[in-house]
């Protein structure tokens, strides 16, 4: 992902003096600490001749996709298996199959296997034609070689850069092609040999299908943008924007965290690499100020796993919606601007709570950035400006990329800090290649998982009995989606747990008469909130972990701070005005009492408003929120009378004491 925002050196000498982080991530040993690639196997440390080796293939590996994607185009098929073989390769070179392996060379098993992920492509290069030809009607025995090994590699390279959780899934899939004759019900099928399943599933029904065509595009364009703004610098200009801004308001680290999860998330999709990132600095300059380990962790944990719901980007899920869905990416991320406005708005307002209840301060202006020195620096907007104008005026999302990466280059020239020569340029690519290797191996493994889902059936039947036991009820429908989005969540990448719930619940969702938009947004929200719920919160711990914190209590506080993306993702059901879709007037409307709505609800969770609120008025403001969250002219009125009725309640005593004074 993207370079680590940095504060200007005197809020790091001052965030340093809070002994927040654990002991090895204090020193500024973050990789002994945790790894950003969500738990990622470990890395190597390669000798110099290895580490140029691998920097050249990094380097080619992306210079090769901008020069395909944007001059050179090449069959789809070919494209995709040299886009997952080759970054298959360089995670058999980078990361480990254990931590008890060899830490500074690359053992010959790896180098074998590295040799067949090269060989699965020279097969597809050579027999191109005759693949396409025999696509689902007949094989070869050196299809089936190919698609057997590809899959195995893929699996193994999934587990070293995302742990076990997701090839362990695949595999109950892949198990579940064979062992269909003798499942009972909705489970049964007729059952696949060997060689017509891994001719499937490794061709463009499968592996090189859809998942990974988006990692092979949209996203290694978009994570290639990401990796030029942080070897630029500009990503730093993020973090010191929102600390010069907020940093010294009453809990100003705090909510400068939430500010600069916007903006940073808006180009870098993974909520634990966000956490890795940032919360070096961010976490230390909240305990300074008074907040408690758990808190601190959990406003870090939240504040970045939004950024998956963070337009212009969204993260990876977001293309892998418009390719599935048919909707133009630009229509999407419009469409998300209103949530991810209510998301943070929340966050936001509980920051604020909790600073209020606890008075806590910010940090001292003479340690913060000088606020006209950065305002003088919106160019550095620049690249954002021209990927937002670009989709507007209708360009691709790979074109709109494109500009933007070039946008990068022509801005670090003119803030004159880090700009882009040819030596930057080249670690840009590199850190482009290495940044989205894990999310290469995550939409391989997730294709197996699409691919049986496709061809099983088992999609349709799942529908079928999800309409059973919703018994014709879209919404209890939604409550069985969220709750199965939530649990592939667990322990896997968005991407992947939104690829295999898209798969399985959108076309139940879709035949109760709920519009494609809205129910694959439904399942993208809860596929990316799943980071911070527990039992398995991969944010929460990781941000738990620098903190030193309890995991339990800093998931818990997560999921309070988070609370509206709970609730919001239901609204878009009942009231589809919240994804833009409908009247300008309404959907300003619906801002104004929706924002209000989820600050009450903050209001309601934290247990203070103009002070300390007992249960019951708790609970009216409660009720209040959820009204406002409606965009009727009706609840809205309820709510804002109900709100009315819980504020005087609590400030006429003050007004009348204060008047007998």
């Amino acid at each position: 992902m993207a370079e680590p925002a940095r504060p200007n050196r005197t809020v790091v000498e001052a965030a340093a003096e809070a002994p927040a982080l654990a002991p090895e991530v204090a020193s500024g040993n973050r990789a002994a600490a945790l790894d950003p690639d969500e738990f990622a196997g470990p890395r190597r440390s390669l000798p110099p001749s290895w580490s140029r080796i691998v920097r050249a293939v990094a380097v080619l590996y992306a210079v090769g996709h901008l020069l395909v994607l944007n001059l050179y185009p090449v069959d789809p098929w070919l494209f995709r298996a040299g886009h997952l073989c080759a970054g298959v390769v360089l995670i058999l070179l980078l990361f480990r199959p254990g931590r008890r392996a060899a830490v500074d060379r690359v053992p010959i098993l790896d180098l074998v296997l590295a040799g067949a992920a090269v060989a699965v492509f020279t097969y597809v290069w050579v027999e191109l034609d005759g693949l396409l030809f025999r696509a689902g009607a007949m094989w070869t025995w050196g299809d089936v070689a190919m698609g057997v090994v590809g899959t195995l590699l893929v699996l193994e390279a999934t587990r070293r850069v995302a742990g076990l959780a997701l090839p362990i899934i695949a595999l109950a899939f892949v198990l579940y092609a064979f062992v269909g004759p003798w499942l009972p019900g909705v489970l049964h099928h007729r059952g696949y040999d060997v060689p017509r399943f891994f001719t499937y599933i490794f061709s463009d029904q499968g592996i090189l299908g859809i998942t990974t065509s988006v990692s092979s595009t949209y996203v290694i364009l978009f994570v290639t943008l990401g990796a030029f703004m942080g070897v630029s610098k500009i990503s730093d200009y993020f973090n010191d924007l929102a600390l010069a801004l907020f940093g010294w308001a009453r809990g100003g680290p705090a909510k400068a965290t939430v500010v600069s999860g916007v903006l940073f998330g808006s180009i870098s999709g993974s909520a634990v690499a966000n956490v890795v990132a940032s919360g070096t600095f961010t976490i230390p300059m909240m305990r300074r100020v008074g907040y408690d380990r758990a808190t601190a962790a959990a406003i870090e944990a939240t504040s970045s796993t939004g950024g998956q719901i963070t337009p212009p980007v969204l993260g990876a899920g977001a293309f892998l919606m418009a390719e599935m869905t048919g909707i133009p990416y630009a229509t999407i991320a419009i469409a998300a601007i209103l949530p991810c406005w209510l998301f943070y708005v929340a966050c936001y307002a509980h920051v604020e709570l909790h600073a209020r209840r606890h008075g806590l301060e910010g940090l001292p202006r003479a340690e913060l950035p000088a606020t006209g020195a950065v305002l003088r620096k919106l160019y550095l907007f620049a690249p954002l400006a021209v990927l937002v104008g670009a989709l507007y005026a209708g360009f691709s999302p790979l074109r709109s990329a494109t500009l933007a990466i070039l946008a990068t280059i022509v801005a670090s020239w003119l803030a004159r800090e880090a700009p882009m020569g040819p030596r930057r340029i080249l670690d840009a690519l590199e850190r482009a290649t290495q940044d989205v290797l894990q999310l290469v191996a995550v939409c391989g493994c997730a294709g197996i998982i699409v691919g049986v889902i496709a061809l099983t059936g088992i999609g349709g039947r799942f529908s079928q009995l999800l309409l059973g036991l919703a018994a014709g009820h879209a919404l209890l429908a939604m409550v069985f989606a969220m709750a199965i989005a939530l649990i592939l969540g667990m322990g896997m990448p968005t991407t992947a747990a939104y690829a295999i719930a898209a798969s399985v619940l959108a076309p139940g969702l879709a035949r109760m008469g709920i519009e494609p938009l809205v129910a694959h947004f439904f399942i993208f929200y809860f596929a990316v909130i799943s980071a911070i719920t527990p039992p398995v919160a991969l944010a929460s711990f990781a941000a738990a972990t620098m903190a030193r914190a309890d995991p339990w209590k800093t998931s818990w506080i997560a999921v309070k701070l988070g609370l509206a993306a709970f609730i919001v993702p239901y609204m878009f059901y009942t009231s589809p005005v919240l994804l833009a879709q409908g009247d300008l007037s309404a959907i300003l409307l619906a801002t104004v009492t929706a924002t209000i709505g989820v600050i009450l609800l903050a209001c309601a969770s934290d247990g203070w408003l103009f002070g300390a609120l007992p249960l019951l008025p708790r609970l009216l403001l409660a009720a209040a929120a959820g009204l406002l969250l409606v965009p009727e002219h009706a609840t809205d009125l309820w709510g804002l009378g109900l709100a009315a009725a819980v504020a005087a309640w609590q400030r006429w005593p003050r007004l009348g004491r204060s008047a007998a004074s």
